[in-house]
């Protein structure tokens, strides 16, 4: 019998496959937390990091075989993948990978364990072959060791040129860091996180720190901190106003708690989604932090039931997710050449209506997870352009390391991290 650990896996690369749920809802929906905090830690490696090195791993599988390998069953493959990835890239113990892959594929075709056995030995002796050459060939380095599916290797060498997009690709190759921010009602918080044996050090969001050892999760269960990545705490940062503020397209909810946080004992936070499933997360996230200023609404944000304005209103809108492939790599795979025009396209509807709410003289922050101008520029601009009311605000001076111009524009290959676009705007008194 294959481990827990390895068995979870298998089955979470199958749920997260084409148009079953994300990664994180497909790891949400495992036993992990019948594990222990060992197994957990490498459930997700082998989740996460089979997926992000996928390309590689069918390139190298694929010099192994005579037949094309996308005409195994997606289970055999996807046990191929796990075995291939733990040979390649986990100090693991070769007798360990194959058998256990072995195992996984005979619980799921007992007549393909054969294959695995064969394929994996073969590995295990050879190796795999040398990486394409990069400077040659930018394109089939992307799409092998890259691991880029090819519409999106060939769209950010057009768009970004070679150099751009191999730095690119090489930063979301690479685990993202862990960054959390602490609960402020609980003075005693960073305490606790080193009695708990979590190092840590500040980031440059004010607020934000860099976990360097250790792992939160228990404390994140107990409402001691909140782990979110650099970039969603900065967007939250930038859309900090006095009075009252409105996050739009609040789920999962970490920027709606940044913003309670910050608002002092006169504001208030109105977090608002349209997913009822959703809403109920983030009323069990309020009741775990003890955000008593925050309220939750079940709303559309194309029509907003609210008739006062807002100080601020924060759209992070729904996007493609092409910023954060090194967090989600599912989105490697599930993406469609399609998804950033046709994401625009509400994004656009979207900044129309939540508009409306912002008071004279308060702020819109816009902001997407996306690195594509469809969804960046693409709306932002053509919104100013066609609402003289509003014009750029000026961004704050801890964030100039993150500017690209009048706006925020995270880069996987330099900051590490989710990579963010945001825009800070103001309505003219």
């Amino acid at each position: 019998m294959p481990t827990p650990a390895r068995r979870l896996a298998h089955a979470v690369l199958f749920r997260a496959r084409g148009g079953g749920p994300t990664l994180a809802e497909a790891l949400a929906e495992t036993e992990k937390e019948r594990l222990s905090t060992q197994d957990r830690a490498l459930l997700h490696e082998l989740v996460h990091g089979t997926l992000r090195r996928q390309g590689w791993l069918d390139h190298v599988l694929q010099g192994l075989v005579t037949r094309p390998l996308d005409r195994s069953p997606p289970p055999l493959l996807d046990a191929l993948r796990l075995g291939a990835y733990q040979l390649l890239f986990l100090r693991v113990p070769d007798h360990a990978a194959v058998s256990e892959s072995v195992s996984l594929a005979r619980s799921v075709d007992p007549r393909g364990a054969g294959f695995v056995n064969a394929v994996l030995r073969r590995l295990q002796r050879e190796g795999p072959p040398p990486e394409p050459d990069p400077d040659r060939d930018p394109l089939h380095w992307l799409t092998t060791a890259g691991s880029l599916p090819r519409w999106l290797a060939a769209r950010w060498l057009e768009r970004c040129g070679a150099a751009e997009a191999l730095a690119r690709a090489r930063a979301l190759l690479q685990p993202p860091p862990v960054c959390v921010h602490f609960n402020p009602a609980i003075p005693d918080a960073p305490s606790r996180a080193t009695a708990a044996g979590l190092e840590a050090r500040p980031a440059t969001v004010p607020g934000a720190w860099e976990v360097t050892r250790g792992r939160p999760g228990d404390l994140a269960a107990r409402g001691v901190l909140h782990v979110q990545d650099e970039g969603s705490q900065l967007v939250a940062a930038l859309a900090a106003h006095p009075g009252r503020v409105l996050d739009a397209c609040a789920a999962p909810g970490g920027k709606s708690l940044l913003l309670s946080d910050r608002l002092g004992t006169g504001g208030r936070t109105v977090a608002t989604d349209v997913s009822l499933r959703r809403v109920r997360t983030l009323v069990e996230m309020r009741s775990r932090w003890g955000a008593s200023r925050l309220d939750i609404v079940a709303a559309d944000a194309l029509a907003m039931p609210f008739r006062r304005t807002f100080g601020a209103v924060l759209l992070d809108a729904p996007c493609s997710g092409l910023g954060t492939l090194a967090r989600h790599p599912d989105i490697r795979w599930r993406a469609r050449p399609g998804d950033p025009g046709r994401h625009a396209q509400k994004q656009r509807r979207l900044i129309e209506a939540v508009s409306s709410l912002v008071e004279i003289g308060g702020r819109l922050v816009y902001a997407t997870c996306s690195v594509e101008d469809e969804e960046t520029l693409g709306v932002v601009e053509p919104f100013l352009r066609g609402h003289p009311g509003f014009e750029i605000e000026e961004l704050p001076s801890w964030s100039e390391r993150f500017a690209s111009g009048p706006f925020v524009r995270m880069s996987p290959a330099r900051d590490r991290g989710d990579s963010f676009f945001a825009a800070r705007l103001r309505r003219r008194g």
